[in-house]
């Protein structure tokens, strides 16, 4: 999946900016996944959203990024990209997935770019 995404385009024009970067070092990885978490559960997994299309932001924070980057950003792209059917529910397992999905995405893209991870935090502190 994520090599039909790199020879896409417009999936492939997505990346983390320095910003982006920043704010996931100020927040860690577990406090993004959350994020990610809050997002999908609240803008992709209801069977109807009203605003379908246009329910993430192109900018704004890295998860937003990630979902365009990922087609994981409303219910038509997780239909043709992830064959999730829309006007149903997601369930927790598909919207892990997703969440699996954007993290991915997030560590693959910010690999070698000064991401801070959980572990060396503890490692300082523990």
């Amino acid at each position: 999946m994520f090599e039909r995404l790199d020879n896409s385009k417009f999936r492939s024009s997505f990346h983390l900016k320095q910003k982006d970067i920043d704010y996931i070092n100020e927040k860690g990885l577990d406090t993004i996944r959350q994020h990610a978490k809050d997002f999908i559960a609240k803008r992709e997994a209801p069977a109807y959203i009203a605003n379908d299309g246009k329910q993430t932001p192109m900018r704004g924070h890295p998860v937003f990024i990630a979902q365009h980057a990922t087609a994981t950003c409303c219910r038509e792209c997780i239909r043709k990209w992830h064959k999730m059917q829309p006007g149903k529910e997601l369930s927790q397992v598909q919207q892990d997935y997703l969440v699996d999905v954007i993290m991915t995405w997030i560590q693959k893209k910010s690999k070698g770019r000064n991401i801070k991870y959980e572990f060396e935090k503890c490692i300082n502190y523990c």
